[in-house]
C-alpha cells in the first residue's frame, strides 16, 4: 500500500471555510485517508499552501500545442502537463468550432485518452460549431452551424463526460432536453439568447454559461439577456476568464457577489501558456501574444494566455473576494458542475488525492492528481 504525506503550512480544504495551519494529509492509494493538525513527520512533503485540484473546464491548448490542430491523446497529454504550470491537476480540453463533423475527431481522443487513463483528462468540451452567427468571436464563422439530426446521435452517443457549448435560439424546442437526457452538460454561449430563450433551455436542462460577459449581448433596461438571467437565475452556473482582459474588474466583483457558489474559473488558453510561440495560426486567423493579451489581426480576444493560479490571484486582487472562495471557484464549483464533487474540490477523507500546492502569494508550485505528484 502507498503512503504519502503531505504537510501545509496552510489548507484550504474547499468548504468555504477559514483556512486551516499545520495540516498533515495523509493520503493512500490515491486517495485521502485523512485530514489533521499534527507537524511534519519524516519524510512529508512540506508545502506553503494546499488547496483541492484545479479543475479547468475549459481549455484549448497549452505547451505548444492546440487541440484543434492536433486532435490526439499525444496532444491531450502535453495540453494536461502544460496547464499543471498553472496549477491544474484536472481538466476538459476545449475543442472549437471547426468545418463540418471535425468535432468527431475530438470525441475519439478524449475516448481514447480515457481509456488510456492519461492523467487529468475529465471528458471533452465541444465549444461549437453550433453557435450563434451573431456572436462569432473568434470561431470561425463560416464553420458554425445549427446541429442536425446526425449530430444530436452523435453527441449522444459520446460514451464520454462531455460539456457543449451552443446557442439555444439557434435550435428547435425539445434540443437541450434530448442532450440532458442523454448526460451532456449543456451550456449557453456565443449566443444571443433572450432571457426567455434562457429560460425556456433551463426548463429542458440548460447547466449554465460559457465565458460569462464574452461573446454575449451585454444586459440591458429592458434586455436583460443572457448575463441578467445567469446573475440572477438560483441554478446556472457560470465559466468566467479572470485573465484582467476579458472582463472588468468591477464586472468580475458583480458577478462573484451575485453568484458566489455558481460562478468558476477558467483559462481558455491557447498553445502559448506552458509554451515557447507568440504567434500562431488559429483555423486561417493570426493570432499574437502582446503583453499576456492573445488577439487577432482585428483586436478580437482569441482565448487567453492564463493559468487557473493567476485567475485565483486577479480574483483576489482584482474582485475583492476572499482566497478561499477563490479557489472553491477554480476546484469545487466546476467538480460541481460535472457532478464530481463526491470525489474531487475538496480535501477531506474518501476524496481522489488531487492537490494544487501554492506559495504564499498563490503562485502554483506543483501538485497531485490522484496521489501522482508533479512540479
Amino acid at each position: 500500500m502507498t503512503v504519502r504525506f503531505i504537510h501545509a503550512d496552510v489548507l484550504y480544504d474547499g468548504s468555504g471555510a477559514a483556512p486551516r495551519r499545520d495540516c498533515l494529509i495523509e493520503i493512500r492509494e490515491g486517495r485521502i485517508r485523512s485530514v489533521t493538525r499534527a507537524a511534519a513527520p519524516k519524510g512529508a512533503r512540506r508545502v506553503e499552501i494546499a488547496a483541492p485540484g484545479f479543475i479547468d473546464l475549459q481549455i484549448n491548448g497549452a505547451a505548444d500545442v492546440q487541440f484543434n490542430d492536433d486532435p490526439s491523446v499525444a496532444a491531450l497529454t502535453r495540453i494536461a502537463e502544460g496547464a499543471r504550470r498553472g496549477g491544474t491537476t484536472h481538466l476538459l480540453p476545449t475543442f472549437i468550432t471547426a468545418a463540418d463533423d471535425a468535432y468527431r475527431q475530438a470525441l475519439h481522443a478524449v475516448r481514447e485518452a480515457l481509456a488510456q487513463k492519461v492523467p487529468g483528462v475529465l471528458g471533452l468540451h465541444l465549444e461549437g460549431p453550433f453557435l450563434s452567427p451573431h456572436r462569432p468571436g473568434i470561431h470561425p464563422a463560416a464553420a458554425i452551424r445549427p446541429a442536425t439530426a446526425t449530430d444530436l446521435a452523435a453527441l449522444e452517443q459520446a460514451d464520454i463526460p462531455l460539456l457543449l457549448t451552443l446557442a439555444p435560439e439557434e435550435h428547435p424546442a425539445g434540443t437541450v432536453q434530448r442532450l440532458t437526457d442523454a448526460g451532456v452538460v449543456v451550456f449557453v454561449g456565443h449566443s444571443v439568447a433572450t432571457a426567455q430563450e434562457l429560460n425556456a433551455a433551463v426548463a429542458e436542462g440548460l447547466r449554465g454559461v460559457t465565458h460569462l460577459w464574452n461573446a454575449m449581448p451585454p444586459p440591458q433596461g429592458r434586455a436583460p439577456g443572457i448575463v441578467g438571467r445567469v446573475l440572477t437565475h438560483p441554478q446556472l452556473f457560470a465559466g468566467i476568464i479572470a485573465d484582467g482582459y476579458h472582463v472588468d474588474p468591477l464586472n468580475l466583483t458583480l458577478a462573484a457577489r451575485m453568484m458566489p457558489d455558481r460562478l468558476f474559473l477558467v483559462s481558455d488558453a491557447m498553445r502559448t501558456f506552458a509554451g515557447k510561440v507568440t504567434a500562431f495560426d488559429l483555423m486561417g486567423t493570426d493570432v499574437r501574444l502582446c503583453d499576456g493579451r492573445l488577439t487577432g489581426p482585428d483586436g478580437t480576444l482569441a482565448g487567453a494566455h492564463l493559468g487557473m493560479d493567476q485567475a485565483v490571484r486577479v480574483m483576489v486582487k482584482a474582485a475583492g473576494i476572499s482566497p478561499q472562495m477563490a479557489l472553491i471557484m477554480a476546484s469545487t464549483t466546476p467538480a460541481r458542475v460535472m457532478g464530481l464533487d463526491r470525489e474531487l474540490g475538496r480535501i477531506a477523507a474518501g476524496f481522489r488525492a488531487s492537490l494544487t500546492f501554492l506559495s504564499a502569494d498563490f503562485r502554483a508550485q506543483g501538485g497531485m492528481v490522484d496521489g501522482i505528484a508533479f512540479g
